[in-house]
């Protein structure tokens, strides 16, 4: 690919933009808002002004709801030999292109799974998208050479191109990224209503669950509306689990109140242990949830095995360890205490399955002990 023009120098049109001239290729930049365009110029993105002739790709960096109309007045002026785009929803972009573009065979569904809490060209970095999927969404109608213009794009962008149907994409990112960011708006906006006492206490848990939130209003209020369909079903579900965690809120909150009634007290005592079970259950799943992701910058998942050490119960034996399995390259993070034994405490250390032995063999060789598998214990 040796040209390219970006419509749109917000966060990810300019990161677009920034890692492929890094890669060589002449860009073009349009905004509705000029300063944008010149914004991401002056970073290195490219040239603010129209291609002098048909570029080999146009990547649309717009809202949802404007695909259309905008790859429509592209395609009427003949920017681009093929066209994609970088929007979070796919299916309802794609049905509007399919009725009303000239040239549907020429574009492609694109949504590279990256971004930031902040937004804008100064936001942009053209590493942004390195070892992140690539969502690429062909649909009945798309020409075998946009499809390879959008892996390269991806490739191009240091991302892992995953190619898959649009309606399957709204589906997983209703679930993986939109009702994430209504949630953590839903909770940050509870801020705003909460004790006096919030600034001086809000730690890293709070930050971790509402960073999101300070996205631009205005795209999140595109895509939330553009994908509202998957989005619903998601919600429902959620709306489900809180209802019986306030339910069970409120009778632990109870408790303690039917100490003098004897009868009462039992009946209390069985919805106190039903509660505990029910949020324990919740958190449980929440954990296996969490299982099933790679970790941030991982890449792909990767089939793993469980190496079990036995660690000495002695001060300092687990801290080294850790030493030991970080000088590895395997994330601490992922280390578990499983029990205590009488011979020390039993750890579990998650690796690739393909590195297992090897690594088996140099904690072997530093004096680690493992656990025989036929000594664990069974259910």
């Amino acid at each position: 690919m040796h040209t390219m023009a970006v419509i749109g120098t917000g966060l990810i049109g300019t990161s677009v933009a920034l890692a492929a001239t890094g890669q060589g290729v002449s860009v073009y930049l349009s905004d509705r808002n000029r300063a944008a365009a010149r914004t991401a110029a002056a970073l290195g993105a490219g040239r603010a002004e129209e291609p002098p002739e048909p570029v080999d790709l146009a990547v649309l960096a717009v809202p949802p709801s404007r695909i259309a109309e905008v790859l429509i007045a592209a395609q009427e002026r003949g920017l681009a030999r093929a066209y994609t785009d970088v929007a979070s929803v796919k299916d309802g972009p794609e049905r509007a292109v399919l009725a009303r573009a000239p040239e549907p065979s020429r574009y492609v569904g694109g949504h590279p799974l990256a971004g930031r809490e902040r937004s804008g060209p100064l936001a942009a970095r053209a590493e942004l998208f390195r070892g992140r999927p690539w969502a690429l969404t062909p649909h009945r109608l798309t020409s075998r050479a946009a499809l390879d213009r959008g892996l390269e794009l991806a490739e191009l962008c240091g991302a892992a191109p995953v190619v898959m149907r649009g309606r399957e994409h709204d589906e997983v990112v209703a679930l993986t990224s939109h009702v994430p960011h209504l949630l953590a708006s839903v909770m940050a906006a509870r801020l705003r209503d909460g004790p006096s006492g919030v600034p001086l206490l809000a730690g890293q848990g709070l930050r971790d669950v509402t960073r999101i939130a300070a996205g631009d209003p205005r795209l999140w209020s595109d895509i939330l509306r553009s994908n509202a369909a998957a989005m619903a079903g998601v919600v429902k579900e959620l709306r489900a689990d809180l209802a019986r965690v306030a339910a069970v809120l409120d009778v632990l909150a109870d408790e303690g109140k039917f100490a003098e009634d004897d009868v009462l007290a039992e009946d209390h005592d069985e919805g106190h242990c039903q509660g505990v079970r029910t949020l324990e259950d919740l958190l449980a799943r929440g954990v296996a949830g969490l299982a099933g992701l790679p970790r941030p910058g991982a890449g792909p998942p990767v089939a793993e095995a469980a190496l079990r050490i036995l660690v000495p119960d002695r001060p300092g034996e687990l801290a080294r360890l850790l030493g030991a399995v970080a000088a590895l390259g395997i994330a601490v993070d992922d280390v578990a205490v499983e029990a205590a034994e009488e011979s020390g405490l039993r750890v579990r250390v998650p690796v690739p399955s393909a590195d297992a032995e090897r690594i088996g063999a140099k904690l072997g060789a530093d004096g680690w002990d493992r656990v025989p598998a036929e000594s664990m214990p069974v259910g």
